[in-house]
């Protein structure tokens, strides 16, 4: 089966008006849908473009905007059902901070023509989002979205440094991985980056990142970004040497389209020139049943 994928490098926007932002959001949905995308991937934290709505006192308080952003999730959610129905495909949207139990959780909405279908929230926070926005570390539930063509989870940003999640998806039936991030420098872009190859590696699957892009100087919470979209695969047998199925200059505006055929990622993981999938179900079930550690002096 494939699929034709568009991940976006998206910068942070100042708008008018609510009508002005929805607009904007509908004119990128569209151009996506034009280029034939049947799954469109948003980065961390383009929801944020959303406080330009407040006033200049709540725009400047690091952990109030996250706060007030809970009065904007209804029509958040609303505007992204309507365009998923509208252009009939897949929207994974910017991460949207959520006000639950008295925690701030960054979640990851997910909408087809059906509407909201579910949602995935951040495991692992950055020390700014810690130390620094109040945004908590969510429940560790992992959602696995099934679509006619394939499935897929997502692991927002600092969570694709990680193998855990990636790996749990990918046992239970994900082929495709996708990374939505949000990143200063060059240094924290690389991260994900590298990251998300990792993943596409031991599991043999797709990864595929989206990131804000360009500075909003209005924004103390996104104010400097830096990213690139890419898309990568195992490098084996009939995919990219290199593991890059294709990638984006960086700070460049707009979408990375693709198609991806999921039958190649079937064929490496049954009979490719490594099992890197296969061996590291095998190697987590060890490490669960436990390792003894010996110490040598040399």
């Amino acid at each position: 089966m494939k699929v034709i994928i568009a991940t976006a490098q998206y910068p942070i926007n100042f708008h008018q008006s609510l009508a002005d932002w929805q607009k904007h959001t509908e004119n990128w949905v569209k151009s996506a849908a034009e280029q034939k995308a049947e799954l469109l991937l948003f980065p961390e934290y383009g929801s944020m473009e959303l406080t330009s709505l407040f006033s200049e006192e709540i725009r400047q308080d690091l952990q109030n905007q996250v706060l007030e952003m809970d009065s904007l999730k209804e029509v958040f959610c609303e505007t992204y059902a309507k365009l998923a129905k509208q252009f009939e495909v897949i929207i994974v949207a910017p991460s949207f901070p959520v006000l639950e139990d008295d925690k701030i959780y960054n979640r990851v909405f997910v909408f087809s023509k059906n509407g909201l279908v579910g949602f995935q929230d951040k495991f692992f926070m950055t020390r700014f989002e810690n130390e620094e926005w109040g945004i908590a570390s969510a429940p560790k539930v992992l959602s696995v979205f099934a679509a006619s063509w394939g499935s897929f989870g997502i692991q927002i940003c600092y969570d694709v440094e990680f193998p855990i999640g990636s790996q749990v998806l990918c046992a239970n039936g994900a082929n495709l991985i996708l990374a939505p991030s949000c990143t200063e420098t060059i240094r924290g872009s690389t991260r994900v980056h590298v990251g998300a190859r990792a993943r596409a590696l031991e599991n043999q699957c797709y990864v595929a990142v989206s990131q804000i892009i360009k500075n909003a100087e209005w924004s103390p919470a996104v104010d400097i970004n830096f990213g690139y979209t890419a898309i990568y695969a195992s490098p084996d047998k009939n995919l990219p040497q290199e593991g890059i199925v294709s990638i984006e200059k960086p700070q460049n505006k707009g979408w990375l389209i693709q198609e991806l055929d999921f039958e190649l990622l079937e064929n490496v993981r049954k009979d490719g020139q490594v099992f890197n999938f296969k061996d590291t179900q095998k190697i987590k079930s060890e490490l669960e049943e436990g390792i003894t550690i010996k110490k040598v002096k040399i």
